[in-house]
């Protein structure tokens, strides 16, 4: 790219310059200090470039000091927000506000835009904050750092800058490497599941990219065209049988989802992925009438868990506690005699952990947080639909279809967000009434 060969022609020109220099250049810490006083753009870059090629190389235990390091060193000034504060109070003047808002920023954010120029920069950034959050749980100090890293990549990677991309077998093969490497829903048995995923003519695959990080998917979803409404993914993943029926195909089945880049958790796109790709289908077949997901219930069996060893719950009786006992064993779904007896159990159960088990006001489960905030409703609650042994293992192999409405999106998102309300279909809803 035209912008990365002048970062690199100016950061040869800065080195040049750095060569030339007595300073300390043998720590990362030496680096970052140099960086953050540099008003220069050559000799900036240049050191920019040194401080990514410097991190680059650090083991798990260099990389915590080096975070301590920016957690105690680049840290704002107390006494000078207080001042700024006090002034904006008194006086109420933009020139305040402007002097407070400088003070409050954290002299990290400083360095970090800074390391950002270097030619491999953003990479580098998001590289940090992947690190970082391997640390931060464990460690309260380094959370700071981790604010003003996440408040900058969400900056960097707003939906705005992003370009979408359709993803065939025509795809750079660096490219289809990775999304290989980071399918984290349904993963791919080699390069000829792969291609059954991005070569058929009932199949697309679309992914976000970013400027600075051409040659990697930050996010990509997999679609199945479909003749309606899918219930089960190993339709879907099975292999293709015959030939396509173009004018049979009315509903697109969104049926994986995945996040490439850790370093980005937190700042959210997939929404917007959603929707574009919406347009970009009924721009392709104007004959789609649906839209809908195929997703996992990925906290469903953890949150059963949960109830077979808490002593105070009421949601069970017994005999289905002892029941949901059976789902310990890796083929209890092939016994039909034990499987009729625990479809209308979990189906009820299912039905109460997505409409009305919460963290605060939101949905436990992190993808039904994720499309009913988008304005999707629960539209069914599918029995047995991935009976793989991931499938087994976090959700007792249920899946359920989120509807995209397009007539509703946004009335479902609004209630969602301002009300806590979910959309779901009345079947779904019946279930919970269901005796099993």
């Amino acid at each position: 790219m035209v912008i990365n060969r002048w970062l690199n022609s100016v950061a040869n020109a800065g080195k040049n310059l750095l060569r030339r220099s007595a300073r300390d250049r043998n720590t990362i810490t030496a680096l970052c200090s140099q960086l953050y006083s540099n008003k220069g753009e050559a000799l900036g870059i240049a050191l920019a470039d040194e401080v990514a090629v410097a991190y680059a190389v650090l083991n798990q235990e260099q990389k915590a000091d080096f975070f301590h390091t920016l957690a105690a060193d680049y840290n704002p000034d107390p006494e000078l927000i207080n001042r700024c504060a006090e002034d904006y109070r008194d006086t109420l003047s933009l020139e305040a506000y402007r002097a407070l808002a400088r003070a409050v920023e954290s002299p990290r954010q400083t360095l970090f835009r800074r390391i950002n120029m270097a030619p491999r920069g953003t990479r580098t950034m998001v590289n940090m904050r992947e690190d970082l959050l391997a640390l931060v749980p464990a460690d309260d100090s380094l959370r700071a750092v981790d604010d003003d890293l996440q408040h900058l990549l969400s900056s960097w990677f707003n939906p705005g800058f992003l370009k979408l991309r359709t993803l065939d077998w025509e795809s750079p093969a660096a490219v289809l490497e990775k999304l290989i490497e980071y399918e984290a829903v349904h993963e791919m048995q080699g390069w000829d599941d792969l291609r059954r995923r991005l070569d058929a003519q009932d199949r697309r695959c679309f992914g976000f990219f970013h400027p600075a990080l051409p040659d990697e998917p930050l996010i990509f979803v997999e679609v199945a065209l479909v003749g309606s409404v899918s219930s089960s993914v190993q339709s879907i993943l099975a292999p293709q049988k015959g030939a396509v029926d173009q004018e049979r195909l009315k509903t697109a089945i969104f049926y994986s989802i995945s996040n490439c880049q850790p370093g980005l958790r937190g700042i959210s796109f997939g929404n917007f992925l959603i929707k574009q790709v919406v347009m970009r289908l009924q721009e392709e077949m104007p004959q789609l009438a649906e839209f809908a997901t195929l997703s996992p219930i990925p906290g469903f069996r953890k949150w059963l868990n949960g109830l077979l060893v808490d002593e105070q719950q009421t949601l069970l009786a017994a005999s289905e506690a002892a029941l949901l006992t059976a789902l310990d064993s890796p083929d209890w779904h092939r016994d039909s005699s034990l499987s009729a007896k625990l479809q209308p159990l979990l189906m009820r159960l299912c039905a109460r952990y997505l409409l009305q088990e919460k963290r605060g006001s939101a949905p436990l489960d992190p993808v039904a947080r994720f499309h009913l905030g988008n304005g999707a409703s629960i539209a069914r609650i599918n029995w047995l639909g991935d009976v793989s042994p991931k499938g087994l293992q976090q959700s007792a192999g249920l899946l359920v279809n989120y509807e995209y409405d397009l007539e509703e999106v946004e009335e479902h998102h609004e209630a969602f967000l301002n009300r806590g309300e979910i959309a779901a279909a009345p079947a779904v809803r019946k279930l919970l009434s269901s005796q099993s």
